[in-house]
């Protein structure tokens, strides 16, 4: 039951964060967007921050799932990170990127955010950079520098979550960018991609 309810106030922030913003955000609006009381966040949670925190951590513990992935084929590694990255997940909100970059902008002013954020990025830099590495061993892929190829892709994944923020593009355009610069790159695309 306590995992249940740490688990809805977690939900609830979400939503909570997308109405709301950061800064209009309290613990007040996330027992609204919940189906628990103020009293209940404040057992689980002492401060705004440390439900933050829960966010983020269930964040980053999502996505390694997501990108778990036991094929020994680096493509298909690569293939499955795509599909994690650009393939929303059907227990998120379509407004779950508003949520995430509202916590983005915070990072330079909180220690734990900015932490969080950097466990993503290196989760991420290295699957690429694994997949990358073993591909080439496999000689699936052109020689080239894995580390390079994955701060490439981190790179543009994050600068397209900013873009389908704030500018409403579609994220397809950034996954056929990724896609296209690792046909450049390895000599390699996914499956499907046109």
């Amino acid at each position: 039951m306590e995992s249940e309810t740490t688990e809805t106030i977690i939900r609830a922030t979400g939503r909570s964060l997308c109405e709301y913003g950061y800064a209009d955000l309290t613990m007040q609006r996330i027992a609204e967007e919940s189906s628990v009381t103020t009293a209940a966040i404040h057992y689980h949670f002492d401060t705004k921050e440390e439900l933050l925190n829960a966010f983020l951590d269930d964040l980053v513990d999502r996505f390694e799932q997501q990108l778990a992935c036991e094929a020994g084929d680096p493509r298909q590694r690569l293939s499955t990170l795509l599909d994690a990255v650009f393939t929303p997940s059907k227990s998120t909100s379509d407004e779950f990127p508003v949520a995430l970059m509202e916590l983005k902008a915070q990072a330079p002013y909180h220690d734990s955010y900015r932490e969080r954020f950097i466990e993503l990025d290196e989760t991420l830099r290295a699957v690429v950079a694994d997949a990358v590495d073993d591909g080439i061993e496999a000689e699936y892929f052109e020689a080239v520098d894995p580390a390079t190829v994955a701060r490439f892709v981190s790179t543009v994944v994050n600068g397209g979550h900013l873009r389908q923020v704030a500018l409403g593009e579609d994220p397809e355009e950034t996954r056929r960018l990724i896609e296209d610069y690792l046909d450049a790159q390895l000599g390699w695309r996914p499956e499907g991609a046109a």
